[in-house]
């Protein structure tokens, strides 16, 4: 569902969406399963990415990223859980929140994909899987129409003064109360003319533009494996169906041939007419080589199911990066982040409060520094 006209920005929520679990089980066997970990470590970041694409052209929401950690300041994360994804079918276990800590829904969506879905005269804009991002994307816009007046503006004051008070506990950390479930809520608002309160949001703008350029690291990933990924999940489909149906054949093919050897040795060869006999037992070795060849068969075939299974997991060999290094500035003073895009956005945290107090000349401390938004406490009685 697409926005026919653009909203008001004051309506907007912006989407952080993680980066998926791979679903892998630890005692996880490639052979037995097909589930192969350079494939999974890609998708992870693949499918959030392409999601992010999908939610973005709606036209319904404010900045949509791609975030290395749930922790990061957005008004409504997504998370998921690869379920299943080899080129045919796909399921995903995602799960939806806000700011506030409220959790919307969980959800699962599954489709299983067609020919046409890797056909070369497709709509190259959509991803196999389309009808998942789709559906997520259009049951996100539906739970938001659903809420009360006031709320998406209370998510979006929710976000910026978590910020607020993880750069500065002691100035913001009591304006927020969270209670024995861990939602929070608004107690107070600070000062539209407060300084600090514009100093903090042209921080925030840096702690965003940090994020975007993490988002380019997934977007040069995405972009970078589309074809060979797609590739592999064409290969893989059909790897799959031929597997299926060379596993069918070679069993009902190897237990035709148990069946014609077992019945060609049990039948009675003894005549009294000797040209008879020796008619019987001709007819009883053709019928005992037919089997051992339709047997030889039925184990050939399961051998080239075998060779299936071996080329998906060559396919699979190439996936898996690392983020760039990226150089911010502090003070005047270049800092290099490094690591995976979560080690450095964990990195970049550290660093925010860091301009935060050179650029106020206020340092928290451990005595300054509030434990954290205040919790609300049980209605007594």
């Amino acid at each position: 569902m697409v926005a026919e006209a653009p909203p008001e920005e004051s309506l907007l929520l912006d989407i952080g969406v993680v980066e998926f679990s791979g679903g892998l089980p630890e005692s996880n066997d490639p052979e037995e399963t097909g589930l192969y970990e350079e494939i999974r470590s890609a998708e992870v970041r693949y499918m959030p990415y392409h999601l992010k694409t999908t939610l973005q052209g709606t036209g319904h929401w404010g900045a949509v990223r791609v975030v290395p950690s749930p922790e990061a300041f957005t008004d409504i994360v997504v998370s998921g859980r690869i379920e299943e994804s080899d080129g045919e079918f796909v399921e995903l276990n995602i799960s939806v929140g806000d700011s506030r800590g409220q959790h919307w829904y969980s959800k699962t969506y599954e489709t299983q994909t067609g020919l046409s879905s890797y056909s070369v005269n497709r709509d190259r804009r959509e991803d196999p899987y389309q009808k998942v991002f789709n559906d997520i994307a259009n049951d996100l816009q539906a739970y938001v129409q659903q809420f009360p007046p006031g709320v998406v503006s209370e998510v979006r004051q929710v976000t910026e003064l978590k910020f607020f008070a993880d750069m500065s506990p002691r100035a913001y950390g009591e304006h927020l109360a969270t209670d024995e479930e861990g939602n929070l809520s608004i107690l107070r608002l600070p000062a539209e003319n407060d300084p600090a309160v514009n100093r903090l949001r042209q921080i925030r703008e840096r702690d965003r533009l940090v994020v975007d350029t993490l988002n380019e690291h997934y977007a040069n990933f995405y972009y970078g494996i589309a074809i060979p990924y797609h590739s592999w999940r064409k290969t893989a489909r059909e790897e799959a169906i031929n597997y299926r149906q060379v596993k069918r054949s070679a069993t009902m093919q190897t237990i035709l041939g148990v069946v014609v050897i077992a019945g060609a040795l049990a039948a009675d060869t003894s005549s009294s007419s000797r040209s008879t006999e020796r008619m019987n037992r001709g007819l009883q070795n053709i019928a005992i080589g037919e089997g051992f060849n339709t047997l030889m068969a039925g184990i050939s075939r399961r051998s080239e199911a075998g060779m299936h299974r071996e080329s998906i997991k060559e396919l699979s060999e190439s996936f898996g990066a690392e983020a760039a290094p990226m150089v911010v500035t502090v003070e005047g003073e270049t800092r290099r982040l490094t690591g995976t895009a979560a080690a450095q956005y964990e990195s970049w945290r550290k660093l925010l409060k860091e301009i935060y107090e050179a650029e106020t000349g206020f340092v928290e401390t451990a005595d300054s520094a509030d434990p954290g938004p205040m919790r609300i406490p049980e209605p007594s009685g």
